[in-house]
C-alpha cells in the first residue's frame, strides 16, 4: 500500500509517501509515521478512520492490533492521524495505490517527501509556524547585530570587560535568549 501523508496547518507544506506492507497494524504504521517525520514517538496517538478511533488506550480509543488491510481502504481513501494529543499534530493520510510487493524491495519504504518536520515538543502547529515566519525576521536581524557588536568588541578588546556594565550584559543576555527561542 502507498499512502502520501501531509503535515495538517503547516506551511510551506511538509508532506512524506510511505510504502507499507497490506499486513501492518495500525500501531506498526504509526511507528513508520515516526521514523518518517523525525520524531520520538513519546506522546499518545490515535488514527480516525471514518468514524473509528484506534490508538494508544489511554485515549479510550480502540486497539491499534487492527492491520491496514482490515481497514478495507479503496484508493483515494483519505484518514486522519493525531500525535501529540495534548497540543495535536494532525496528518491527513490518503492511499494512493495498492501495488505487488516488487522483488527485491523492502518494506516499509520513505519513498518522497518534502520539508522538514517540525522537531518533537515544539508547541504545536501555530507555535511552529510562528518560529517559522520569525526565524529571519527584523527582531531577529536585530538581536544578531548585538550579538556581532558585542563580539566584535570582545575581539577589538580581547576582554571580556563589556560584561561589567550590566546593562549591556543584560541586553546580550536577552538578545541571545530570543535568538535560542527562535532555533527551537
Amino acid at each position: 500500500m502507498q499512502f502520501r501523508i501531509w503535515l495538517k496547518d503547516v506551511n510551506p507544506m511538509v508532506w512524506r509517501r510511505v510504502q507499507v506492507a497490506s499486513a501492518m497494524t495500525l500501531r506498526e504504521f504509526h511507528g513508520v509515521l515516526q521514523v518518517a517525520m523525525a520524531w520520538e514517538g513519546i506522546h499518545l496517538y490515535q488514527f480516525i478512520v471514518l468514524t473509528a478511533r484506534y490508538g494508544s488506550w489511554e485515549t479510550g480509543a480502540r486497539s491499534p492490533a487492527m492491520t491496514l488491510g482490515e481497514l478495507k481502504l479503496r484508493k483515494g481513501s483519505r484518514f486522519l492521524y493525531e500525535y501529540d494529543l495534548n497540543i495535536s499534530w494532525e496528518h491527513e493520510i490518503r492511499l494512493e495505490e495498492r501495488q505487488s510487493v516488487k522483488p527485491g524491495a523492502h518494506y516499509p519504504a520513505c519513498t518522497g517527501g518534502d520539508g522538514d518536520g517540525p522537531k518533537e515538543d515544539c508547541g504545536g502547529p501555530e507555535a511552529w509556524m510562528w518560529r517559522q515566519d520569525n526565524a529571519f525576521g527584523y527582531e531577529t536581524m536585530d538581536d544578531l547585530e548585538i550579538t556581532t557588536e558585542f563580539l566584535q568588541e570582545v575581539a577589538k578588546k580581547k576582554s571580556f570587560a563589556v560584561l561589567d556594565d550590566p546593562d549591556r550584559a543584560e541586553e546580550l543576555r536577552a538578545s541571545l535568549g530570543r535568538l535560542k527561542e527562535r532555533a527551537s
